[in-house]
């Protein structure tokens, strides 16, 4: 149950967030007691509190500042798109080499038991890089297709919107593989009965770079991919065309 500790000194802390564990808990999970805040706060015998927000099923370097002074100064790097992210995501079909996605995100209504809907005028500016890392063609037939086809990326964000990211790729039409809310439900059902197994959101964040709120050298953190994740791509690999 213990996190995976990536840096620490007496002002922050960084870990490796597995996917499905909540950042703190929320209304939206309600009955949900557990939580890197809470479990941190066991670990390192400290509250801890949050700079940043990863989505449950999202892995990788994670934030917590030992005090609310810190915890703002950091947050405030975010919000001014000063720091520099780096994720890796598998997603459907053959993507682009590489581009921007340019596409403003809006505030989403998630009331619990109402469908999802965006609300009108609160678009906000998002821009999303990317570089294509491999293809794969998988013979999983897909729907109405004999083969499925996947790509593996490099993502840096520009801003930190709500599931910018998975938002992005379904705008692109490569949604993201194991995403239940914005992904390809086909995808997903053929790689769930192919090995017989749950299939997380492949998406892991795998470095985060920012000034240090004291002293402003620059840190960069950065977190190997997990098992879950590691796992699925090393039974992919063998179907690698590039």
């Amino acid at each position: 149950m213990t996190l995976d500790i990536l840096y620490q000194d007496e002002f922050l802390v960084a870990v490796n967030k597995p996917a499905g564990l909540l950042v703190h808990r929320t209304y939206l999970a309600k009955g949900e007691e557990d939580a890197v805040v809470q479990r941190l706060r066991d670990q390192t015998g400290q509250w801890v509190f949050p700079v940043h927000r990863l989505d449950r099923g999202t892995s990788g370097v994670l934030v917590m500042a030992f005090s609310p002074e810190i915890a703002r100064g950091l947050a405030e790097q975010f919000s001014q798109s000063q720091t520099d992210k780096t994720y890796h995501c598998l997603v459907r079909g053959f993507s682009p080499e590489e581009g921007k996605i340019n596409y403003p995100l809006a505030k989403l209504n998630e009331q619990k038991g109402r469908a999802r809907f965006k609300i009108s005028g609160t678009e906000k500016e998002a821009e999303t890089f990317f570089k294509r890392l491999h293809r794969y063609q998988l013979p999983i037939p897909v729907s109405r297709y004999p083969e499925m086809r996947l790509s593996l990326l490099e993502v840096t964000p520009k801003q930190g919107r709500k599931h910018q990211i998975r938002r992005h790729f379904k705008h692109l039409l490569n949604p993201l593989v194991g995403d239940t809310c914005y992904g390809c439900r086909h995808i997903n059902k053929a790689l769930r009965a192919e090995w017989q197994e749950e299939l997380r959101l492949m998406l892991h964040a795998s470095s985060l770079s920012f000034a240090h709120p004291v002293d402003g050298h620059r840190l960069t953190i950065q977190a190997a991919f997990p098992d879950t994740l590691q796992d699925v791509l090393n039974k992919i690999t063998p179907y690698q065309i590039d």
